[in-house]
């Protein structure tokens, strides 16, 4: 996929992201070309049960942004340990990706199958080319300033992380496309290769607002 190839990619995403958003809230007929199912999933919202720490932060990832978004929370995860001798289990840290923020919380294979790299313009710092892994998850030495951040080690000290059903569902059928995937079974194939335990929300900014709700302060995370 040639960068221009990319950049139009990313433009009809973002057609096909507000195309559902307006179907999902007036009921309208989603424009011919776009996906069709971008309803809400049925919400499941135990994940707001385990927001109890003394401290709670959301970070709202909107793009991939070099990871930045799994720093903060594992800054904010030290820097509260370290500053009021805390346990992880004290605090509470939700790490929201919607919109092109969304890759982080896929495995390889939706990685390589997809194209994902190119799409979200991430560079494997092994091979220098397009990324073909997610270098965010079960990172090898190099793929991260702070690997550290890494979004298994991340889950590992009770971070949660959601992922936007809008832009999952519009992705998943824009992507498929290029490898001749109709949007259902697109989208079947990336749920099954989600990252374990990450959780699928009706939409990124519904997500968000639910956990502000139970105390969680925003970070704006790129």
């Amino acid at each position: 996929m040639s960068e221009t190839t990319a950049e139009s990619s990313r433009r009809t995403f973002l057609g096909a992201l507000s195309a559902g958003a307006l179907a999902a809230t007036a009921g309208i007929v989603v424009p011919a070309g776009a996906p069709s199912n971008l309803h809400a999933e049925p919400a499941d919202e135990t994940w707001l049960t385990k927001i109890t720490g003394k401290h709670k932060q959301f970070y709202d990832a909107v793009s991939v942004n070099e990871g930045w978004a799994l720093v903060f929370a594992m800054n904010y995860l030290d820097t509260n340990t370290a500053t009021y001798s805390l346990k992880d289990s004290d605090i509470s840290t939700v790490v929201g990706c919607r919109h092109f923020a969304i890759p982080m919380v896929f495995d390889d294979t939706i990685w390589a199958k997809y194209k994902l790299g190119e799409f979200a313009k991430v560079t494997d710092p092994q091979t220098k080319a397009p990324s073909v892994r997610n270098i965010y998850y079960h990172s090898k030495t190099g793929d991260m300033m702070f690997p550290q951040a890494s979004v298994d080690k991340l889950m590992a000290r009770g971070t949660q992380f959601t992922c936007c059903n809008v832009a999952l569902t519009a992705l998943s059928g824009l992507l498929g496309k290029g490898v001749g995937m109709a949007p259902d079974a697109a989208k079947k194939e990336w749920m099954a290769h989600l990252i374990p335990g990450t959780i699928v929300v009706p939409s990124g900014v519904l997500a968000l607002g639910r956990a502000q709700e139970k105390g969680c302060t925003y970070c704006y995370a790129g």
